[in-house]
């Protein structure tokens, strides 16, 4: 499984390495603020980048991202104040009496509180981006690169897929759908192999292994050859039901584990494509599905070394 990713959340690197377009109008959905509306769970990589914006409509994606900013920095203010009012009555409280729920209460607070000054700072940080800034989760948003009308487009997409025909109460019971197994293409992904694919591109991935006393590990894997990964994708497009918006989301697939992957205990790995066979991939023959697994078969073996995540 591909557990998360450190990708290329700034669309104005695929519109300058890949001469694709930016889907705006898609971009400008997925942002539109709505004081009813749950915010969309993005990169602040990929928010930022809309900071310098040249068009008017990416402008006002911008604007619309600094609304959500303000809301959350509001949030945190007053999950800040409410956790800081509930150490220090903890803290009184054990000078008096030492009890097990004030002690958690002061555990509790703390990390709440690191947590809140993080958010903050994050937020009106708008330099010196962090490898963070860009890390990807199932759940959250991506750009994906696909094939549209003629061209190389760029559309945010969420990195759980829901397939065809699913609505939100299917995809709750399949937790494990942001990965999509070569093996199971034909059957489980049939619908979409061949049809709808994209790619990812992403600097470093990581997996969740078995630690040497059995404890969980999160490792991070880098190409030893520092070439940005070109993740073969599986897409789709599900109605919005009750006047949302449809839903953009996607899956990486994976292959049996590279060797040195295995070594460090994991038994997937993602499919990193070759730049020349971008264009075949993005353009499926859903008749011919032997020249999609040959690019498969023709991936990149760059040698994925990997340290312990952070």
């Amino acid at each position: 499984m591909c557990y998360s990713a450190q990708v290329w959340a700034n669309y104005r690197k695929y519109v300058r390495e890949f001469g694709a377009t930016i889907s705006v109008e898609e971009f400008a959905i997925l942002y539109f603020h709505d004081k009813g509306k749950t915010r969309p769970k993005t990169p602040k990589a990929m928010d930022d980048a809309f900071a310098a914006g040249e068009t008017t409509e990416e402008r006002d994606i911008w604007r619309q991202i600094q609304l959500w900013n303000a809301e959350a920095a509001s949030k945190a203010e007053q999950e800040l104040f409410t956790q800081t009012t509930r150490l220090n009555t903890a803290q009184r409280a054990l000078q008096t009496k030492v009890t097990k729920k004030a002690q958690e209460d002061v555990r509790i607070a703390t990390n709440k509180i690191e947590a809140a000054k993080q958010k903050l700072a994050d937020l009106r940080r708008t330099d010196d981006a962090l490898p963070r800034d860009s890390r990807v989760f199932p759940g959250v948003y991506a750009p994906v690169m696909i094939w549209e009308d003629g061209r190389r487009v760029i559309k945010p997409m969420r990195y759980f897929c829901r397939l065809p025909g699913w609505t939100e109460a299917v995809e709750r019971k399949f937790p494990g759908t942001y990965n999509a197994r070569r093996d199971k293409l034909e059957s489980s992904w049939k619908d979409l192999f061949g049809y709808q694919h994209g790619i990812m591109v992403a600097d470093v991935f990581y997996e969740n292994v078995e630690g040497p006393n059995g404890e969980n590990q999160v490792l991070a894997f880098t190409p030893k050859t520092a070439e940005p990964m070109l993740i073969a994708c599986l897409w789709n497009r599900s109605p919005g039901y009750k006047g949302a918006p449809d839903l953009y989301s996607f899956a990486a697939i994976t292959d049996e584990p590279e060797p040195e992957v295995a070594a460090a205990g994991h038994d997937r790995t993602i499919i990193n494509i070759k730049p020349e066979h971008i264009d075949a991939w993005l353009r499926p023959d859903a008749g011919n599905l032997a020249a999609l697994y040959a690019i498969f078969d023709d991936k990149r073996h760059p040698y994925y070394e990997h340290r312990l995540a952070a």
